[in-house]
């Protein structure tokens, strides 16, 4: 009986577990059906999907463009892939924990796909394609949670949804290069909003004041767009009100010009064919001199000053003590493998300013021998006198890593320094991720991305080896303090300065300054640059520029808050910029990975924070 009852307990436990797995099991292969019925229905799906295979399972098997948690779908990622025809939504339908589906630089036709019936949506990217048509007002109603909507490049018409203007979530919009028309719906939720364009579409009226956060260039290109960021003015009148008093205007006008000849003509008869030349003649000097209303829509003439020398420019607000520049010593190279120039030579320089930051102004220089190169003029570097700061800057000279700038000269006085080093062209990280996109933003693919990134590690990986000593190696290690060569080879500038820094308040200007330690309990230390080097990875990952650089997180976004609640919530996938799926959404794993190693660097506790080394073998992990 014993033997009997313990087979029953082992069928019983059998067939639970059994139950147990069942529904998950189910729920795999209905998954699996559901997305290749959603293949069915492409025109080009099977060719485009030929590792999508009956009988095997989306998730272990990775799917091409399927993204997911476990044995659970989050993601569908379809982009580059040529697709052509229509969307058909239902399919997708019984996938209950979708999020996120991105269909970039396909040729997908026809209008916008059904997704307001998958609700639980986060993210819907539909850029570039032949999407086309007018998109019903009320169509993201049922959207509550859409937090990213990305519509740009295709052919949308008509109004823009109110329905879309109203969802709480929202974070970022991008209708560009459409052709929406009609006035701009109020925004809702406008803190939500930090991100985005409205640009190259037929919007007109007035800008709503929810919008004032946002400038000109996210609104560029609609014509009949008026309002404070445009600078234009816009009418009070409606249409019709415009239409009278037009009517009005043009009367009165008339009556005037009748009355003024009748008045000339009664003259006339009174005075000698000379006083009625001269008269007609007034007439028509009166006349050449009336102007229409000045359209106030066309951007102004701005007059550009030609460069003047360097020695002009840097004296322009300068105190008496830089009048006399004859009178200052020479320059100190500390590169030897460059070419050598004097003070005198630099002083002739046709010169330009760059920037005006914490430590001191910027300069472009550019000699009569042809050399261009980049002059920081330093006013708070007091702390070392003159041996100590040649020594530390010739250091600096002697640096030799592909990724780190060494400077060329450098000029001491009490006051103030000049630190002297090559004059990079493509200018800075910072700006190709958010300056023209059209200059480099558009080619910064996965590859490249991942380039700069290990080149950064490295170049800190560096730094930190030569200036051991130093409390914080680098100490201000942001996106604009690393350029870009043509190949996309970071360079790191503006490092250990900390040292120099006598005064508080200006060292605080420093990023390592803005560590969780340093806003805690005022300390920095090495692990102060890896809290920096993590705010870059993310910034270089999601596209988006960070809070952290602002004084008193006043715009951008909290990049790492943003990140760490991702990585909790398991939508990782969420914080990657569109721009590196669109070109290479094959290595998303990879992505992820380096995203999960910026958090990993921004840890608010120093102690539980990467170390510098552990950092870059990770980074080199990443293919």
């Amino acid at each position: 009986m014993a033997a009997a009852a313990a087979v029953v307990d082992s069928f019983l436990l059998v067939l639970v577990t059994f139950l147990s797995l069942s529904p998950a099991l189910c729920s795999s292969r209905s998954d699996a059906d559901s997305l290749l019925q959603f293949k069915k229905l492409l025109k080009n799906g099977d060719s485009k999907l030929n590792n999508w295979i009956p009988g095997s399972s989306p998730c272990p098997k990775k799917w091409f463009g399927v993204m997911c948690n476990g044995e659970t779908i989050t993601g569908l990622h379809l982009t580059n892939l040529g697709l052509t025809g229509s969307v058909h939504v239902k399919p997708l339908t019984k996938l209950r924990s979708l999020r996120t589906i991105s269909l970039v630089n396909n040729r997908f036709t026809g209008p916008i796909p059904e997704f307001n019936k998958l609700g639980a949506l986060k993210a819907i990217y539909l850029s570039n394609n032949q999407f086309s048509g007018e998109i019903p007002d009320d169509y993201f109603s049922s959207m509550g949670s859409l937090k990213k909507v990305w519509l740009n490049d295709n052919n949308f018409t008509g109004k823009i949804p109110s329905s879309l203007m109203q969802l709480p979530r929202l974070m970022e919009l991008h209708l560009e290069g459409n052709q929406f028309s009609g006035k701009i719906p109020e925004l809702t939720y406008p803190d939500k909003l930090n991100s985005l364009n409205l640009t190259d579409n037929k919007l007109e009226g007035n800008i709503p004041e929810s919008f004032s956060k946002f400038n000109a260039s996210t609104l560029d290109r609609n014509v009949g767009l008026c309002g404070r960021q445009l600078r234009s003015h816009c009418p009070t009148l409606d249409k019709s009100a415009s239409s009278s008093a037009a009517s009005i205007i043009l009367i009165t006008v008339t009556l005037v010009v009748v009355m003024f000849f009748v008045i000339v003509g009664i003259a006339s008869m009174a005075q000698s064919e000379d006083d009625n030349m001269r008269n007609l003649n007034c007439s028509r000097e009166h006349l050449r001199h009336i102007e229409v209303v000045p359209d106030l829509t066309r951007p102004k003439s701005i007059k550009t000053s030609p460069k003047s020398s360097l020695s002009s420019t840097i004296k322009q607000g300068s105190s008496q003590r830089m009048n006399n520049m004859n009178r200052m010593e020479d320059l100190t190279m500390v590169n030897g493998e460059k070419v050598a120039f004097g003070l005198e030579d630099l002083m002739k320089a046709s010169a330009e300013m760059l920037e005006n930051g914490v430590l001191g102004s910027a300069y472009k220089a550019e000699m009569e021998n042809g050399l261009v190169v980049v002059v920081k003029r330093m006013r708070e570097m007091n702390k070392l006198e003159k041996d100590g700061f040649g020594v530390e800057i010739k250091r600096f000279g002697e640096f030799k890593h592909p990724n780190v700038l060494a400077p060329l000269a450098f000029h001491f006085r009490r006051e103030e320094k000049l630190i002297v080093s090559e004059y990079m062209p493509c200018g800075s990280l910072f700006y190709a991720l958010h300056g023209d996109s059209g200059l480099f933003h558009a080619r910064l693919n996965w590859q490249n991305r991942l380039k700069v990134i290990k080149g950064i590690s490295e170049g800190l990986g560096y730094i930190h080896t030569q200036l051991a000593t130093y409390v914080v190696p680098h100490g201000n290690l942001k996106s604009s303090n690393v350029l870009l060569t043509e190949s996309y080879d970071p360079l790191l500038n503006d490092y250990g300065f900390h040292p120099f820094v006598n005064s508080d308040s200006v060292a605080q200007g420093l990023f390592a300054y803005k560590s969780p330690e340093c806003l805690q309990n005022q300390h920095v230390s090495p692990k102060s640059d890896v809290y920096c080097l993590g705010v870059v990875i993310l910034e270089i990952m999601t596209g988006k520029c960070p809070s952290q650089y602002l004084d008193n997180n006043n715009g951008g976004i909290d990049i790492v808050q943003w990140a760490q609640t991702s990585i909790l919530e398991n939508h990782v996938e969420e914080l990657i910029d569109p721009e590196i799926l669109s070109s290479s959404p094959a290595s998303t794993d990879q992505m992820v990975r380096m995203i999960q190693i910026g958090v990993a660097c921004t840890e608010s506790n120093p102690d539980q924070r990467l170390n510098l080394n552990d950092v870059i073998n990770k980074i080199r992990e990443v293919n």
